[in-house]
């Protein structure tokens, strides 16, 4: 195995190193220095500050994928309706088809607010999508 130009001729180079030297392990750096070894240059690491667990907004998208499964289902039936209206007719449903778009875009919100893609609530909190 050559150790020629990849990341373990570094690391091979890197093994000659003194106290308090660094190596390099594939783009990780690995280092001697550490306070229970006499070394005080070590520092201490500051804990991150990270937002706090949105349980609420947990609570919310388990409601609204309950209400997500029932629109969804209401779509089929509604599309299973316009294909009714289609063979007794022979024209599809204006109303019906206006209705469906509607519903088929608050699945979309409440999709959406779910995944994080939006942060604006569905209805019944936010309005209720309108066709235009």
């Amino acid at each position: 195995m050559s150790l020629k130009g990849g990341p373990l001729e570094s690391a091979a180079a890197a093994n000659r190193y003194g106290a308090g030297g660094f190596a390099a392990l594939g783009g990780l750096f690995v280092t001697d220095t550490h306070p229970a070894n006499g070394d005080s240059t070590a520092q201490p690491t500051q804990p991150v500050d990270r937002a706090p667990f949105p349980v609420v907004r947990l609570l919310y998208a388990i409601g609204f994928s309950v209400v997500a499964w029932f629109v969804f289902w209401i779509i089929l039936l509604l599309s299973l309706a316009q294909f009714v209206v289609l063979a007794v007719t022979g024209r599809v449903n204006e109303e019906l088809r206006n209705f469906s778009f509607s519903l088929v875009q608050y699945l979309w919100e409440l999709l959406a607010f779910i995944t994080f893609v939006r942060d604006d609530q569905p209805f019944p909190i936010g309005p209720f999508p309108k066709h235009q």
